[in-house]
């Protein structure tokens, strides 16, 4: 079979590369066996150290605290349920026995008035409850993502760094339900599954309690059976889970690099790469099925073995007179009625198993834990109110990296009072960027001490320190949301339109913004193409005067910017600095000349510090840092009109 492009010619159902490699079927059945192409897919992680359901369970339940009364009314409308199931059956033992054994039409009006009141309590109240279930289940699925998320947000770049995006994603949703399923569905599902048990049991009993004890020895074959399945099940969803992050992280990728993707002809690379993520799945899910089903089926047989047993049993007490029809008929439903709840608590019992692989991914995000914490803050360390100085000391600070064999930053010392333009250069890993960090307190160095107006950072409140500090980074980041709001999220409370106009002023945007159709209302996202680079740099350049912190970082400002574009951001850059602690981290030399000081690092170590003219004169690192510079300001010019 053939499809029609879009251009008008054919192609192959199975791609656009006719002749160029296996089918998508044939990929399939390769992937099917156990050597599979999919097997050569490595990295998708599976944990190590597997938790038990009672573990994931409590460590979850805390979250349903605010819930648990409407969990109680959940249990009490369950039980009445089972109740109203069990007088239904035993009201139709009743009219087996008078209306339709007598064959007497005023002997049914009571029984059938009864059993039509009780079924629609019954109605009423099923309603009721698993409408409850739900939206207490939701609730619960709320809270625990908000507190992942939550999480999320307090842990170092490097966590980033270490795991993919897509998994990240994965976790935050589909994780996040499975834990419902043990935690909020599980447990009623199992509390309704045991009352029903309990009552028809107890019906049971009270008819026939000899025939019952008979049909209760079963019971132990549906727990044996149950534990059978239960460790084979726990591995393959354990896989599965893993597997559904590593799909989810291969589309993220894919999308966010997709012009690398067509510019390189990596189409069917990537289709590749998403498959043998997608053979994992598969595999996976098929085997998952594989042993419900037979579970199920296997269930099913030893139901209808004990209902055949029960019926033959029950004729032969008919035929010896100790058991009316009616009776009969209402102990086989009774027994008929018992096992489903049974099974469904087996069930249970299987999905709870396949949600802990669920559990232990939530966990690997909730049990990291931050590497920066809030300070206790106390009478004897009082913190002064309001807007700091920005008096910032840097004293013989040495750190590494988590999981880094060696310092990126060691014995560093400088100050930069309020009002001075610090530029911080050097040749590229010398440490620059780490210093940002560590003053934002993404980090603590290891050693030494980061003060802001003579306060340890590490003893002032995240909060208190961050709003004092604002960071302009490499990379310039835009949310989802207007150019209004963009400028605006630069400030805790919502500022007005004048000020975000003003700011936008400041920063040589608003002319630019004005021209786009909708102007401030115009609605961009990362990797936009509505504004260049140099015009998305001047938008964060005037959310951050909006913000007014005392203490300026600017993370290479000029990165990725052309001559004509980086010359044009330096005067809103200038502008953005006057009267701030202003700390340039750049290779770009543009504003050496006009800094206060300059600092040169190398190998994590200070090797000089001056101004520009000093540095110049020394001939030292500096200087060749900026003959470089100025060749390479030289060289793009000509490049270009080549």
């Amino acid at each position: 079979m053939v499809l029609r492009g879009s251009a008008g010619r054919s192609v192959p159902a199975d791609g656009p590369f006719p002749g160029d490699g296996p089918s998508l079927d044939d990929r399939l059945r390769a992937g099917a066996g156990a050597g599979g192409r999919g097997d050569a897919v490595s990295d998708v992680p599976v944990r190590t150290d597997p938790i038990g359901v009672w573990k994931a369970f409590r460590r979850f339940w805390p979250l349903t605290r605010r819930d648990r009364w409407w969990l109680v009314l959940v249990f009490v409308c369950a039980v009445l349920s089972a109740v109203a199931e069990t007088v239904t059956v035993l009201l139709f033992a009743e009219l087996t026995d008078t209306a339709l054994g007598q064959g007497s039409v005023s002997a049914f009006w009571r029984p059938a008035g009864l059993w039509l009141v009780v079924a629609v309590a019954g109605a009423v109240t099923g309603y009721l409850g698993n409408s409850l279930a739900a939206w207490t289940a939701e609730r619960f699925v709320l809270r625990l993502r908000a507190r992942v998320f939550g999480h999320l947000q307090t842990l170092p770049p490097h966590f980033y760094q270490a795991n993919r995006r897509g998994d990240l994603v994965e976790r935050l949703t589909g994780d996040v339900e499975a834990i419902e399923a043990l935690v909020v569905t599980g447990i009623v599902g199992a509390a309704s599954a045991l009352f029903s048990t309990v009552f028809y049991a107890a019906a049971a009993l009270w008819l026939r309690w000899d025939l019952a004890l008979a049909t209760f020895l079963m019971v132990p074959l549906f727990w044996f059976t149950t534990r059978r399945f239960a460790g084979p099940l726990r591995a393959v969803s354990r896989r599965g889970r893993a597997a559904d992050g590593a799909i989810t992280a291969v589309v993220e990728e894919t999308l966010v690099n997709v012009v690398m993707t067509q510019a390189y002809n990596r189409q069917r690379a990537e289709e590749e790469r998403l498959l043998g993520r997608a053979l994992i799945r598969l595999r996976t899910s098929v085997r998952a099925v594989r042993l419900t089903e037979f579970y199920e089926q296997l269930v099913e047989v030893l139901e209808t073995l004990c209902v055949l047993t029960i019926i033959g049993l029950g004729a032969w007490e008919i035929s010896e007179g100790r058991m009316t029809l009616g009776q009969l008929l209402a102990f086989a439903a009774f027994i008929g009625y018992l096992y489903p709840p049974i099974r469904s608590l087996g069930q249970l019992g299987l999905t709870a198993t396949a949600a802990t692989a669920g559990a232990e991914r939530l966990l690997e995000i909730l049990d990291t834990p931050p590497t920066v914490t809030d300070p206790v803050v106390g009478p004897d360390c009082p913190l002064p109110a309001g807007r700091a100085r920005g008096e910032v000391e840097v004293s013989r600070v040495r750190f590494r990296y988590p999981g880094g064999s060696e310092p990126v930053l060691r014995d560093l010392s400088f100050t930069a009072s309020p009002g001075e333009l610090v530029v911080i250069t050097g040749p590229s890993g010398a440490g620059k960027s780490t210093l940002a960090a560590l003053l934002l307190r993404f980090y603590d160095p290891d050693t030494g001490t980061i003060r802001l107006d003579g306060i340890p950072v590490d003893r002032m409140p995240l909060a208190r320190l961050r709003a004092n500090v604002t960071l302009l980074p490499q990379e310039t980041l835009v949310l989802h949301d207007t150019i209004e709001r963009n400028i605006a999220c630069g400030r805790d409370r919502a500022p007005h339109h004048d000020d975000v106009v003003e700011a936008a002023r400041a920063a040589d945007a608003d002319r630019f913004i004005r021209a786009l159709p909708d102007g401030y209302d115009t609605v961009i996202s990362p990797g936009t193409s509505r504004l260049s680079g140099g015009q998305l740099q001047r938008i964060a350049i005037a959310r951050a005067m909006l913000r007014d912190a005392p203490v300026l970082l600017l993370d290479e400002p000029t990165t990725g910017l052309d001559t004509l574009a980086a010359r044009r951001i330096i005067t809103p850059l200038k502008r953005l600095a006057h009267g701030r602690t202003t700390l340039v981290i750049t290779h770009d030399l543009a504003l050496a000349p006009d800094a206060d000081r300059i600092l040169v690092l190398d190998e994590g170590r200070l090797v000089e510090s001056g101004t520009h003219p000093q540095l110049l004169g020394h001939d030292g690192l500096y200087t060749t840092l900026f003959r470089h510079h100025a060749h390479e300001r030289e060289e793009k010019p000509r490049s270009t009109g080549a």
